[in-house]
């Protein structure tokens, strides 16, 4: 059983951290060496990117996951569509998606998500998403109406997922890969021993079975 917070209220620095990060330090920020460091995205390329994933009501990713290559990508009409909201009720130790309690899922979002790949004009599309517990079948349903979605709006455009790991949702895989995607995609992260301290709120061997 996961524990998540609500933090859709009060200010940032007044929120609660997540139970599973709750007695561990804040890690401080460094200065980034400069063999790492990008150029600032705002091409024209990119910037019309960003309206079309705006319209859409869209999250990315790109964004959320604080991506350095957003520059770049955008700029190409690349952008990987993170479906489900922006809060993931997991609190992995490397991912800089926020944790807490999400919202509902958005209905409109098949639709959207498949607008804005026919937009994008997208040969191929990456569809992954944040971790929901909270749901009975870990977002597997929603998974499958968007790739259903898109393929109806751009029959051409080959669709990859890489979906959570669906802990404890029995069937949940069947009904994503019932729904064909062209790419099935699931991260390991890392190895047995450090899986706990890592991801503390998944198990090493489940994602081996998925």
């Amino acid at each position: 059983m996961v524990t998540v917070l609500d933090e859709s209220h009060g200010r940032e620095k007044s929120r609660p951290r997540h139970p599973e990060k709750a007695n561990k330090p804040d890690s401080p920020i460094l200065r980034k060496p400069a063999w790492i460091r990008v150029k600032a995205p705002g091409s024209e390329q990119y910037q019309e990117t960003r309206k079309i994933v705006r319209e859409n009501n869209l999250v990315t990713v790109c964004e959320e996951a604080g991506c350095p290559n957003i520059g770049e990508c955008w700029e190409k009409k690349h952008a990987t569509m993170m479906i489900m909201g922006d809060t993931c009720t997991r609190a992995c130790a490397f991912c800089n998606v926020r944790t807490g309690l999400p919202g509902p899922l958005d209905t409109a979002e098949p639709a959207n998500v498949a607008h804005a790949v026919k937009t994008l004009g997208l040969s191929h599309v990456v569809i992954t998403s944040v971790d929901r517990d909270d749901l009975a079948d870990g977002g597997a349903q929603h998974f499958a109406e968007v790739i259903a979605a898109v393929r109806e709006n751009s029959p051409n455009t080959t669709i990859e997922v890489l979906t959570p790991d669906f802990l404890r949702k029995d069937g949940a895989l069947k009904v994503v890969v019932n729904a064909k995607p062209d790419v099935f995609n699931h991260n390991l992260e890392t190895i047995p021993g450090l899986y706990l301290k890592v991801r503390p709120g998944a198990r090493y061997f489940h994602p081996m079975r998925l």
